[in-house]
């Protein structure tokens, strides 16, 4: 079908790797929920054994691998003085060889947990400081990081880039009505029941069979369509997509945030009604014409998202 848009514990440690600026990588694993986890560890030029550094978790859209936009925005925050951490996800990319009717789903339970892991886990990392552990969370996993740092003492404050915030109205309004997400629920409980179905993530502008036939981004290899990303999407995943409504849960948020978006991206309703019953502290910066594959890979754009996300960062973390 033509479907529509839309105990951790260490168990590993590989070789440094230097990127352009100094900025030095490690990869690193670690379990959650007995699957092995792919992670990396982002540090910025300069850095010396022994110190501890404020630390980003930095997580990506749906469907993405670490390599893709959470790798352009930790080393921003590493060219900006922290230490920064990607990771794929259970099932995604280098991460648990799960088996098929788990594996590429988009499941926002299960990434929200993962996230958790993630925190648990840098936390016990000699570079980090564990008193200044944000999170970062760009489109979907913008409500994962949501929940996924409510209520966690570990972590100081939240920075959601080009969040996608979905509440049942807006579900209706992308995915076809009432009727279009009930059909897609039907797609989802059909799949999970045959062990999973598993589809092209990306395609070309009009393609069918694809869940997103947009060509852009995720299709050009000379922006997200990298060795790395999968490119695959489980339809068992629409149910648990289609019925997670982050835009409506506001309240639960207890730490500093800061969000950047635009009008021109997607669904900027969704964050307007979490804005607008968020009671705590809020930093938003509305871009002028800034589309959402703009805010994953556009220099300029990623720039000055990175810019309000370290000002926010630094301005919440302890001296």
């Amino acid at each position: 079908m033509k479907a529509l848009i839309g105990s951790a514990i260490a168990s590993g440690l590989m070789a440094s790797t230097a990127l352009a600026g100094d900025i030095t990588t490690r990869a690193v694993t670690f379990e959650n929920n007995g699957a092995t986890m792919a992670g990396t560890l982002y540090l910025p030029a300069g850095y010396e054994a022994g110190d501890t550094l404020p630390t980003v978790v930095v997580t990506g859209a749906w469907t993405s691998v670490q390599q893709q936009m959470p790798a352009e925005y930790a080393e921003r925050m590493a060219e900006r003085g922290f230490a920064a951490f990607t990771f794929d996800f259970r099932g995604w990319g280098q991460s648990g060889d799960l088996p098929q009717n788990v594996r590429f789903k988009e499941d926002p339970a299960a990434k929200t947990d993962d996230i958790r892991a993630a925190i648990d886990f840098v936390a016990t990392l000699p570079e980090v400081d564990t008193a200044q552990i944000s999170g970062l969370g760009i489109c979907a996993s913008a409500g994962y990081m949501v929940d996924a740092v409510s209520g966690n003492p570990m972590v100081r404050s939240v920075g959601l880039v080009a969040p996608w915030l979905q509440n049942e109205d807006l579900v209706n309004a992308v995915y076809g009505g009432e009727d279009g997400v009930a059909g897609l629920i039907e797609v989802s409980r059909a799949a999970e029941a045959a062990g999973g179905e598993i589809i092209p993530a990306a395609g070309p502008e009009g393609a069918e069979g694809v869940l997103m036939p947009l060509g852009g981004y995720y299709y050009e290899p000379s922006r997200g369509a990298i060795p790395e990303y999968d490119n695959q999407w489980n339809q068992a995943s629409w149910e648990g997509w289609l019925t997670y409504h982050p835009a409506d849960n506001p309240q639960r948020l207890d730490k500093p945030l800061a969000i950047v978006h635009s009008e021109a991206a997607a669904i900027p309703q969704g964050v307007q009604s979490f804005l607008a019953g968020y009671a705590g502290e809020a930093t938003a910066q509305w871009l002028e014409g800034v589309t959402q594959f703009d805010f994953y890979d556009n220099p300029e754009d990623v720039t000055r998202a990175a810019d309000t996300m370290a000002d926010h960062f630094r301005a919440n973390t302890t001296n």
